[in-house]
């Protein structure tokens, strides 16, 4: 989740960037398959190691789905049905006491993950939040969350857009999206949420204390208000996190 928030090299944020257009456009469209790694190389002019890069990236952030053997796939759009009400991440991990401890708050510009979810012009700026989760005192996953540009969120309000710039001192610190439920009438929010397996690798893991190589379970959820989004965010949850607690519905 800290790779999605740093600009790669500008031949990769390039590449990236071409086909997310390509989906966008149609030319590979929602629930088809792209074309074998050979193939959509060539098709792109580039090489098949840094095409591989890319597309790991596309899937953790959502876009596409990888299954070694299979190929990669563009994710449909999702169905309106789904688990559980809407809820922050440290009221998910429970039971147990949450504290959420803020790593970073900045206004940022768009990164690739945000810039796509969220619909970000490359002009503009948007908060971001890192937070470490701790559950009675252990670290159990990171937030790393991007709020929409400003006009966007204008129109949900001015408790939300007020309070997430809120220098320290302050309320103690939650999760962008625990503040957003608790300044924005949750009846008009929806989300989608994707779940993934990564690695918690040497930046957060040196965070928590834990190897680079160890397991986690990324998840990225996008926030929607009148069917704009509003909110993108990357969940990392690392082997030995206490369990999410969802209840399904019909």
């Amino acid at each position: 989740m800290a790779q999605g928030r740093t600009r790669r090299r500008q031949p990769r944020v390039e590449l990236y960037e071409r086909i997310v257009a390509a989906i966008h456009d149609g030319t590979y469209p929602s629930g088809t398959k792209l074309p074998a790694e050979p193939v959509l190389a060539a098709e792109l002019g580039v090489g098949r190691p840094a095409l591989r890069e890319v597309l790991i990236l596309l899937q953790e952030d959502g876009v596409i789905t990888r299954r070694h053997g299979v190929g990669s796939r563009v994710n449909q759009p999702p169905t309106t049905r789904g688990i559980e009400r809407l809820s922050p991440v440290e009221a998910l991990l429970g039971p147990g006491t949450a504290v959420c401890r803020r790593l970073a708050a900045d206004l940022d510009e768009p990164t690739d993950f945000s810039g796509f979810h969220l619909r970000l012009p490359p002009t503009s700026r948007a908060w971001f939040w890192e937070t470490l989760i701790e559950i009675d005192g252990v670290p159990a996953g990171f937030a790393h969350e991007w709020a929409a540009d400003a006009p966007t969120l204008a129109d949900l309000g001015p408790d939300f857009l007020d309070a997430i710039g809120e220098p320290a001192p302050g309320p103690p610190p939650t999760s962008m999206l625990a503040l957003l439920l608790a300044t924005v009438d949750d009846r008009t929010l929806g989300a989608r949420s994707t779940m993934g397996a990564t690695i918690l690798g040497k930046e957060r893991g040196r965070a928590m204390g834990r190897p680079p190589e160890t397991p986690a379970i990324l998840i990225t959820q996008v926030v929607t208000a009148d069917a704009h989004p509003v909110l993108a965010a990357k969940y990392l949850l690392p082997a030995g996190a206490p369990l999410i607690h969802l209840t399904q519905r019909h």
